[in-house]
């Protein structure tokens, strides 16, 4: 480890969880400001906080960073990604569908393929914006979610982009299988998700959760479970997993968000049903709206054809 960084807690910080916070002062991103303090690097008026403890006014930070070696897990590694195709590329934005299996990025602990050292692999050129190991990532799709994600190659398409997905003017739908049928078929679901209390790795409904509103309709009910489409208003970490868990009707498949294993053996799943079927958003450049569309991979059509004809 290198030598403790010390610096004073900013006014406008006063309150903030210190993975956020380390995240805005340092320019981490938030995924290692939150491994740092669970390793311990992190004292306020020296005591060792956790990540999710929250900075209080006039106090001091000890914050031991790792040493490069020990931070090359967040470097981007060029790994080309079978599958993984490109559905519209200009100078300023590439957008791809992704398979399952792979991360947006790089992160603690993930070792696996990302969307990130595909493009790299492949000779993109994206956005030097955010921070190191997510440069041109301005939305993400769960490792076990394929379907459509968009990247920025220039510099003003970042900004662009990731402002119009903080004002929520992006159209981001999906398709789910869920488990059982929701009542009522078209629905809006207004929940705030945050942190499970139980389990660091998993989300839930929570009252201190972030506002977290998903639109969903029923197109297709069969007998062990539902075709749902859902328009996301905003977009959490699991958000459409964790909202459709609390209606009781997880994304068949999704055993970390209570889905019957018995059923996901049966359509031959591993992974949640979940695919982002279309993407739409003002091109940063030209102002004019680009719309792409994904069919489902293999895997989700084999498993909805089961549903549809063979579960009994």
């Amino acid at each position: 480890m290198a030598a403790p960084r010390t610096l004073p807690v900013p006014d406008g910080l006063v309150g903030e969880r210190v993975d956020a916070a380390l995240s805005r002062m340092l320019g981490l991103s938030r995924t290692v400001a939150a491994q740092i303090a669970t390793d311990g690097g992190v004292l306020l008026d020296g005591r060792v906080v956790g990540k999710s403890d929250r900075l209080h006014p006039d106090g001091w930070l000890e914050v031991t960073l790792p040493e490069v070696e020990e931070a090359r897990g967040l470097e981007v590694v060029a790994e080309p990604v079978p599958g993984m195709r490109i559905v519209h590329d200009d100078d300023d934005v590439v957008v791809v569908d992704k398979p399952v299996g792979v991360a947006a990025h790089p992160s603690v602990g993930w070792t696996g393929p990302t969307v990130v050292g595909a493009l790299v692999a492949a000779g993109y050129r994206i956005s030097t914006s955010g921070a190191a190991e997510r440069q041109g990532i301005v939305h993400r799709l769960d490792v076990g979610t394929s379907g459509l994600m968009v990247v920025a190659k220039s510099e003003h398409a970042y900004t662009v982009l990731k402002r119009a997905f903080k004002e929520r003017t992006v159209d981001k739908v999906y398709h789910a299988l869920v488990q059982g049928h929701p009542e009522p078929t078209t629905g809006t679901i207004d929940a705030p998700i945050g942190r499970h209390p139980g389990s660091d790795y998993r989300f839930a409904v929570t009252a201190e959760g972030k506002p977290s509103v998903t639109h969903y309709e029923v197109l297709e009910m069969l007998s062990a479970a539902s075709l749902v489409e859902v328009h996301l208003e905003t977009g959490r970490t699991h958000q459409i997993r964790v909202h459709f868990s609390a209606l009781r009707h997880p994304c068949v498949g999704d055993l970390t968000y209570g889905a019957d294993p018995t059923l996901a053996k049966k359509v031959g799943l591993s992974r949640q049903w979940l695919h982002a079927m279309r993407l739409g958003f003002e091109h940063p450049s030209t102002g004019e709206h680009l719309e792409v569309r994904s069919e489902y991979p293999a895997d989700l059509a084999a498993a909805l054809e089961v549903v549809r004809g063979a579960y009994r």
